[in-house]
């Protein structure tokens, strides 16, 4: 496995779970330094059509105390490119479920000019927020 010295996640991290921490463990395992951004309400608003349950401040202070987690900014858009120019990182960490998509294929065109490389996690069998929700409905 190689090692990175800054890597880069995000999320929306609500009603946060094993899988969420998972993602993060397995993040840190591949770099020395981690940021991840946290989707504002705004963005969830505008791209799931939905208000998330927890709020943005709420959600970033539980990732800001997850031990594997250096840093957490604002993730107001989902351009990953835009977060790189402005957070310069080597790795960007994302679900498998994008490998191979057109949205990342052309990502990862773009990232291998500038030297950054990108991880795909699989997700955790079983767990989501969703079915976090449907559960609380029981």
């Amino acid at each position: 496995m190689r090692r990175y010295n800054i890597g880069y996640t995000t999320g929306v991290f609500d009603l946060f779970h094993v899988g969420h921490l998972n993602i993060l463990k397995k993040a840190k395992e591949y770099c020395n330094y981690l940021i991840v951004g946290v989707s504002t309400d705004e963005l969830v608003r505008n791209y799931k059509n939905k208000q998330p349950v927890i709020p943005f401040e709420e959600r970033k202070e539980i990732v800001e105390g997850i031990r594997y987690v250096d840093k957490v900014v604002p993730q107001v858009n989902r351009n990953k490119y835009k977060a790189w120019e402005h957070l310069p990182f080597d790795v960007l960490f994302v679900g498998d479920d994008w490998k191979g998509s057109a949205l990342f294929n052309e990502l990862e065109e773009k990232f291998k000019e500038v030297g950054v490389e990108i991880v795909y996690f699989p997700y955790t069998d079983g767990v989501s927020s969703t079915i976090v929700k449907e559960k609380i409905r029981l």
